[in-house]
């Protein structure tokens, strides 16, 4: 068990170091993450060496948000003043992603349809 949390740690911390290197663009456990997901598609990393602990996190990944939560609540006063502009900006990004998801959607449909329907030919 161990193994497998030092595993993963490792990958977190070499996330880390690669944020601080680019100037903390993307944070660390992001960049660890997908680190750790490239070694697991290359099987550099075998799923068995990270499974349990794996688990583990994502049982009690409510433990994980409870900071963010804190602090949300800690800054109601700032977000009621922008309430207006938080409640737009979600929207507006919330319309283009779902527009934009569309849109890729119909063009890579149109595509496998058309080539599903030459090959039956």
């Amino acid at each position: 068990m161990l193994n497998k949390t030092l595993v993963i740690l490792v990958f977190y911390l070499m996330g880390e170091g690669v944020a601080i290197l680019s100037g903390d663009f993307i944070p660390g456990s992001v960049i660890g993450m997908l680190l750790l997901f490239g070694a697991l598609s290359f099987k550099i990393v075998k799923p068995g060496s990270v499974d349990t602990v794996a688990k583990a996190l994502i049982a009690n990944m409510v433990i994980f948000f409870l900071p963010p939560a804190v602090g949300v609540v800690a800054s109601l006063d700032l977000i009621s003043r922008n309430a207006l502009g938080i409640v737009l900006a979600s929207t507006l990004s919330t319309i283009i992603v779902i527009a934009t998801v569309g849109l890729l959607q119909q063009k890579i449909g149109i595509r496998h349809f058309t080539r599903k329907k030459g090959e039956d030919m």
